[in-house]
């Protein structure tokens, strides 16, 4: 085979352009240059692959494709956090432990009940019956956050306007973050981001945690290992921010997509409801596990959603290959990009049309999971990665899908739920999100709800 250099392209200041919509950017790139092409971007010569059929191969040399020094970069930046020893495989090993099994298990048990805690009228202060207006992505962020945040980290069951606080401070961090990460901050959002930041370094002091069953729990174990690593108390606090929002910064933005289409999709909710209903005389652990319509809903909304851009940094020369056999040369010191989200999930030879919400995408007609997807007559392995490439799965995944569908289903079967306006539809994507995990919307969808008598 012939070996390729990338095909380069003058860059000409598209640098903010890439921070403002970087979809846009890469799919207008990929229209003209086809699956690899290398940008240049503030000094960085950025190869991006959109090959997805070649992801888990290339993506599978963790040695000469580093993923720690550019999470560094961004962990001071985001974080303030400096942690120049810190081991991200020990760390996913440990947590795939504890998110897996009968941890994950006792897991999900606890966030079922603290979710059934916070939807209690008292807890939502609402009386029975009375109706109430919110936005649905508040709506479903808090609510998602405050359990997550409960199981986690096991703090403050019962102060409701400390969690209030929290959540608060956690949104104005979160709001900053890509900012944060591209260093595009004015000096006010650098005050509002440091000023949350300390707030929540303070609520997550590593002696404040719940850390009973200290070797039993992931926090523990965590905390554990970054004081084997010799990191000093401070940083440690700071690592918990890292962690919170790691644990909690995408799964509520997924809800409120979830929930979103089914509004804006009267026939999906109706088959949802069904799916539901039929569902709810068994055990809280078997209700989940006989869902085809749901998953098929869960995959096609984060197929819409989930946008991480995967980075790594070139250590040495090193050769790749494509699907098609062509080789390509990626160049020591440049950084590799892969971009899951514009190819395979919005790609229109795999899936037609890509933009539009299909809620039985993911379905055969008998009710089983739809896993055949081609592009140019070749299977595509993965028709979407919202979770990550094949050996850097997010460990935390079953979890996230567990919290998902819990809230979903409570909201559905504990409220009456109705969009304030019958005809209105999805807000559109704040572009400024593509790359950071699950996409959020520019604005909300109002909705009114009230707890069922």
């Amino acid at each position: 085979h012939q070996l390729t250099l990338v095909r380069m392209i003058p860059w000409l200041g598209h640098a903010l352009e890439f921070g403002k919509d970087a979809a846009k950017f890469l799919t207008r790139m990929k229209q003209k240059h086809g699956d690899i092409f290398t940008v240049r971007a503030a000094g960085q010569y950025i190869t991006v692959l959109l090959d997805s059929n070649c992801y888990d191969a290339v993506l599978s040399d963790v040695v000469l494709l580093d993923q720690t020094s550019y999470a560094q970069v961004l962990m001071e930046r985001i974080f303030s956090l400096d942690l120049p020893n810190h081991n991200p495989e020990s760390e996913k090993k440990r947590a795939e432990m504890h998110f897996q099994g009968t941890a994950l298990t006792q897991l999900c048990s606890s966030m079922q009940n603290n979710l059934q805690h916070l939807v209690t009228p008292s807890e939502m202060g609402l009386k029975v019956s009375e109706w109430k207006k919110d936005g649905l992505f508040n709506f479903c962020y808090s609510l998602l956050f405050k359990t997550g945040y409960l199981t986690v980290f096991g703090t403050e069951k019962n102060n409701s306007a400390a969690l209030a606080e929290i959540y608060e401070e956690f949104r104005q961090f979160d709001k900053l973050l890509p900012k944060l990460a591209r260093t595009t901050v004015n000096k006010e959002e650098k005050q509002i981001a440091s000023s949350a930041r300390e707030k929540l370094w303070k609520w997550l002091t590593p002696a404040r945690l719940d850390r009973k069953s200290e070797h039993q729990s992931w926090l523990g174990n965590y905390v554990q290992q970054l004081q084997d690593e010799g990191v000093d108390a401070e940083t440690q606090r700071r690592a918990m921010l890292l962690q919170l929002w790691v644990t909690q910064g995408n799964a509520g933005p997924a809800a409120f997509w979830v929930l979103g289409y089914l509004l804006t999709h009267p026939e999906a909710l109706r088959v949802v409801r069904e799916e539901i209903q039929g569902g709810k005389h068994h055990r809280p652990e078997e209700r989940q596990k006989n869902t085809p319509v749901f998953d098929s809903v869960l995959s096609e909304t984060l197929r819409l959603t989930a946008a991480a851009l995967i980075t790594r940094e070139v250590k040495q020369d090193k050769k790749i290959h494509l699907s098609n056999g062509q080789e390509y040369q990626l160049r020591r010191g440049d950084r590799l990009c892969v971009f899951p989200f514009i190819s395979p999930q919005m790609d229109p030879q795999i899936h037609q049309q890509p933009e539009m919400f299909q809620f039985d995408r993911f379905l055969n007609a008998g009710g089983t999971e739809q896993k055949d997807f081609f592009k140019e007559g070749v299977r595509v392995k993965c028709p979407s990665v919202p979770w990550g490439t094949k050996d850097n799965l997010c460990p935390g995944r079953q979890f996230a899908i567990s919290a998902i569908k819990e809230l979903v289903s409570t909201i559905l079967t504990r409220f009456d739920l109705e969009l304030c306006d019958k005809n209105a539809k999805l807000p559109l994507v704040d572009p400024s999100r593509y790359g950071f995990g699950i996409l959020q919307p520019a604005g909300d969808l109002e909705i009114c709800y009230r707890i069922r008598s």
